[in-house]
């Protein structure tokens, strides 16, 4: 299938699968015109994809489950490797998470400041 087709196909854009393919998480082949071919199996692992990144996953954190990949990701038995990925990527999602209130204190309570105890301003 062309990349048109398999975009249809997962209700991912074109560019997303030319960036899938560049981090090597999928593969095709090249017409003589140039165009890539796409193997149907490719529709599963992209849904496959789709789900680890929408669960918070990088695409570099997404490798780690290369080998599973054409299967069914969501209720494989989870590997230690991807465990421990899942982990990690959920400690820096906390990270972030804190630093983020951490900032959205301190405008508050500088909020305060400039308009007494009302948490919004005045618009």
């Amino acid at each position: 299938m062309r990349i048109g087709e398999l975009a249809k196909a997962t209700g991912v854009t074109a560019r997303a699968l030319r960036h899938y393919e560049q981090a090597g998480l999928i593969a095709s082949e090249r017409a003589l015109n140039g165009y890539r071919l796409y193997d149907e199996r490719t529709v599963g692992r992209v849904r496959n994809i789709r789900h680890l990144l929408a669960a918070g996953l990088t695409l570099d954190d997404v490798k780690v489950f290369l080998p599973c990949l054409d299967g069914d990701v969501a209720t494989a038995p989870p590997s230690e490797k991807g465990i421990r990925v899942a982990v990690e990527r959920l400690a820096v999602l906390d990270e972030r998470i804190a630093a983020q209130t951490r900032v959205r204190d301190r405008l508050q309570a500088a909020l305060r400041q400039v308009t007494g105890d009302r948490t919004r301003p005045v618009a």
